[in-house]
């Protein structure tokens, strides 16, 4: 095992997230390899840890002054053994290839635990659409899809949005390719409404990641109700993390931006929450605007010589990490054990860098990994698939419900998994091992391809 952790370091020296990623993985898988010889001869581990195919292309763009801009553009088609590739699309001036290969290779056991044929990738720009006007955002979709319109299609590559990537890019996006391409399919996920989207897409990962939490919690004959939550982030997956918690009878005191957070003792509600999402779905403002009119909450700006969030350092009970990748080391999470946390269900990519699930599995917290809590997103995104194959709309109760049953599957599977292979309870060891046999198995079946 140590030697394809190696190997990925070697072949990739800069690339610490896609390092950790790998990591986690195989470091969780070794009962799966001594149980089937197989996967060793076929030299499955080799096969996964590299693309099928990796994009790399420049995206031109004028900006309102008239002066040119060039960024990169990415798409890493991962595995496709179990069905077209499947990922968001992120802008962000944080993306690079190690990072997108990472979210990438992370993708393909998460849809693979979906129950739904996807398989994984993922895709971006450097580009920030921060401070942007709608002419220019549009203006670098359109070149960002007028090179990567070659490469997706709906039985090839479904992108979808993730960071910096919401509905008015997919807009932007699709429009372009149909121009390209003189057709209209469902080669995107999170389109608006009225032209192909679905019903709760924007909502889906937040409320996954709260119900497979609720799902942990019952197997302790507990619930969400009166717990009191942290939750970072404040984009779609924080919002809608929260209205679920809300709507579960929890109370969040929590939420930050990449300028700092905001703690509210007396818990957000429904009217706060609302504030919440004009301020940063209409205005486009930073959370401390929330301390304008809500004077009790505290805003804490963010303090580069702190080795240490403290977001994470307050008594609750539950953390709904939704952020970004590692916004969890080892000092957080020893902070959350500290406080009396005793769940964590990730609505983020990998947040936890991996000492920081050590501490939280040492201590028997209830900890749901993103590949397996966040995954309502792209489960969402497959029922849209669906949907647009079939010419046909569910309605938000039917999605909400289909939403529902496909995470107490997850949790099942990852229970089971986690049972059959000697770590009973342990959500990390269940999710990668069940993904990665379904996977694995697939890819053998279809030969060395």
């Amino acid at each position: 095992m140590n030697s394809i952790i190696q190997l990925v370091k070697d072949k990739d020296p800069v690339e610490r997230e896609f390092h950790q990623a790998v990591s986690e993985v195989v470091e969780t898988i070794q009962p799966a390899l001594d149980q089937n010889p197989e996967y060793r001869s076929a030299k499955i581990l080799e096969r996964l840890v590299e693309p099928e195919r990796v994009i790399l292309f420049r995206v031109p763009w004028m900006d309102d002054q008239g002066e040119i801009h060039v960024n990169r553009g990415f798409r890493i088609e991962m595995n496709s053994a179990i069905g077209p590739y499947k990922g968001g699309l992120r802008f962000h001036p944080s993306v690079n290839l190690g990072i997108l290969k990472f979210l990438a290779f992370e993708q393909v056991f998460k849809n693979a635990l979906t129950t739904l044929p996807m398989g994984g990738g993922k895709g971006g720009s450097d580009f920030d659409p921060k401070g942007k006007s709608d002419n220019e955002v549009m203006r670098f979709c359109q070149s960002f899809m007028s090179e990567l319109f070659r490469y997706i299609g709906p039985d090839t590559d479904v992108p979808a949005g993730d960071i910096g990537v919401g509905a008015r890019e997919i807009g932007y996006l699709f429009g372009m390719y149909k121009k390209l391409r003189n057709e209209f399919t469902g080669v995107l996920t999170g389109k608006g409404l009225n032209w192909g989207g679905s019903l709760i897409r924007p909502e889906a990962t937040g409320y996954g990641s709260v119900y497979f939490a609720a799902e942990m919690l019952a197997t302790r004959d507990d619930t969400l109700q009166s717990k009191t939550c942290l939750v970072s982030g404040s984009g779609n997956v924080a919002q809608y993390t929260i209205e679920k918690l809300l709507d579960l009878g929890a109370k969040v005191v929590t939420f930050s931006d990449s300028s700092g957070y905001i703690f509210d003792e007396a818990g957000l509600d429904r009217e706060k929450l609302d504030f919440l999402m004009m301020l940063k779905n209409v205005r486009r403002g930073r959370v401390q605007k929330y301390c304008e009119k809500y004077t009790d909450a505290v805003y804490t700006p963010v303090d580069p010589a702190l080795d240490y969030n403290p977001l994470w350092n307050h008594k609750a009970d539950c953390a709904f990490p939704s952020a970004t990748q590692n916004e969890i080391n080892a000092k957080d999470a020893q902070n959350l054990v500290n406080n009396g946390i005793g769940l964590v269900s990730e609505g983020a990519n990998m947040p936890t860098v991996i000492e920081g699930i050590d501490i939280f599995l040492d201590n028997k917290l209830l900890y749901g990994p993103g590949k397996a809590a966040n995954a309502g997103g792209v489960s969402v995104s497959g029922l849209e698939m669906s949907q647009n194959s079939m010419r046909m709309a569910w309605t938000r109760e039917e999605l909400d419900e289909r939403l529902k049953m496909i995470m107490k599957s997850i949790h099942k599977t990852c229970l089971e998994a986690s049972d059959q292979y000697g770590a009973t309870g342990n959500y990390v060891v269940g999710a990668n091992i069940a993904g990665f046999v379904k996977v694995v198995d697939a890819m053998l079946d279809q030969g060395l391809v």
